[in-house]
């Protein structure tokens, strides 16, 4: 199948890697993603993107970022761009892009699989918006809102979403006044509490803090990955995720239950362990099912997403209250991630998936042109 506008397969560039701790969830993410393309329509392009920031438009960049992480875990080089071996120092923009495509075969859309910052903060899709590319998922503003743990509570807030509390410090804050932190803490959220880098996904430098004697190396933790952190009260609750899919007019898909058998999902039951039950569907009630799904939908409007997202609650035990726990705009596309999972519970298999996606991108970029 060829598009009908340009007589040919649509040219995908599909970025991965980046510059952000999760740097090897997105590589994990593309591989399922690439197998799933549907290569009678779309012509892939992979571009790389090193932990040092740039861009692998030649020979095998899913090859090289790998063999650079395997690298760096085993102290063999001296930085990230060295143990990626030959790559291509090029602007983004007006390099890899003009570099993959040319004058008959331009990029037509660009899927940026890249995870936390400088991927799905807003920093590559403002680049994208500049090179004037079509590009699966959300745009600067709600990549940005989103990403930002703090400013995407008080958006949702605004629009009437229930979350647990929490409030927000600074680096300096923990570092110039940990005591005054400590008690403000334990005054107003208590414990169980959870602490969080504000701008990070995938459980990265998240800790639950079960007493005041474990705090400050949770917030020491955090605050090795951001500058600002995000402090949430902790309850005993199911944890209940669901995906959404659409622009204008966004669905969302069956639950799925996380049942983690740690202390919480983190980034190791995510990604490494394979110790997480995941339920799909989770045994909800249909009315409670419905809630979440409208709830859901809400949160993906309110912060003005596109595309696609992964949306995550908390059903309080004995009581059966909701609570939105976070947005993921770009989830991720792991063999074992719950986004693609739920779709594929849905009855959207994953091939399907990825060229909705493209569509959407597609779509909402013509929109955008009106």
């Amino acid at each position: 199948m060829t598009d009908s506008r340009q007589g040919r397969k649509i040219r995908v560039a599909v970025l991965f890697g980046g510059q952000s701790d999760e740097h090897d969830v997105s590589i994990r993410s593309v591989q399922t993603v690439m197998k799933a393309i549907d290569s009678d329509r779309y012509e892939v392009v992979p571009i790389g993107i090193t932990r040092g920031g740039s861009w692998i438009v030649d020979g095998d960049p899913i090859a090289a970022l790998v063999h650079a992480s395997k690298a760096l875990s085993e102290d063999q080089v001296d930085g990230p761009d060295e143990a990626a071996g030959a790559v291509a120092q090029v602007s983004p923009v007006t390099g890899a892009l003009a570099i993959a495509g040319s004058e008959t075969a331009p990029i037509d859309v660009v899927f940026p699989v890249l995870h936390g910052p400088f991927g799905e903060d807003g920093s590559v899709q403002g680049l994208l918006e500049i090179a004037g590319v079509p590009y699966v998922g959300s745009g600067v503003l709600g990549s940005a809102v989103a990403m930002d743990k703090a400013i995407a509570k008080h958006v949702l807030a605004a629009a009437g979403i229930p979350q647990l509390p929490w409030l927000m410090l600074t680096r300096r804050d923990v570092r110039d006044r940990a005591e005054q932190v400590a008690d403000r803490i334990e005054g107003t959220i208590g414990f169980p509490c959870f602490t969080k880098p504000a701008n990070l996904g995938s459980s990265v430098g998240i800790s639950r803090v079960g007493s005041r004697a474990e705090l400050m190396p949770a917030l020491n933790e955090a605050a090795f990955y951001d500058r600002r952190i995000v402090v949430e009260k902790g309850v005993d609750a199911r944890e209940i995720e669901m995906s959404v899919l659409g622009n204008d007019e966004p669905v969302a898909s069956v639950a799925g239950e996380v049942i983690p058998r740690g202390e919480f999902y983190d980034y190791n039951a995510k990604y490494i362990d394979d110790t997480t039950d995941l339920v799909i569907p989770a045994k909800l009630d249909v009315s409670l099912l419905a809630f979440l799904q409208e709830l859901a939908v809400d949160a993906f409007r309110a912060l003005d997403l596109a595309g696609l997202a992964r949306v995550d609650f908390f059903v309080e035990r004995g009581t059966g209250q909701v609570y939105l726990n976070e947005v993921n705009t770009m989830p991720g596309f792991t063999s074992i991630s719950m986004y693609p999972m739920l779709w594929e519970a849905s009855g959207v298999p994953i091939s399907d998936l990825v060229s909705r996606l493209i569509d959407l991108a597609i779509e909402r970029h013509d929109e955008r042109k009106r």
